[in-house]
């Protein structure tokens, strides 16, 4: 009997460039997270992307995580934000 998902999304903005996906990716895996579903676009030189990944069996917290997770944008230089799915839910209901 598995955990039941609890989700995060993850968004990702910024400059093109080789290695935002497999940086993301990295974090997310090196703490057990399991990303469901991703989409990216590139407007431009721009790149636009969001993820929706399984926190149910995550090695730290969340805020670590998001920490972490800033912490590879800035190396990466890019912006990355995680929300908790009933968070980013709340703040885009009208």
């Amino acid at each position: 009997m598995g955990t039941a998902p609890e989700r995060i999304i993850v968004t990702v903005l910024g400059k093109d460039r080789v290695g935002i996906i497999a940086g993301v990716a990295s974090v997310l895996a090196e703490h057990n997270v399991n990303i469901l579903d991703i989409s990216q676009t590139i407007l431009q030189e721009f790149l636009a992307m969001i993820m929706i990944a399984d926190i149910s069996q995550c090695t730290v917290d969340l805020n670590t995580l998001k920490e972490r997770l800033a912490a590879k944008g800035r190396e990466l230089g890019v912006r990355i934000d995680a929300q908790h799915e009933d968070v980013f839910l709340y703040m885009h209901r009208i």
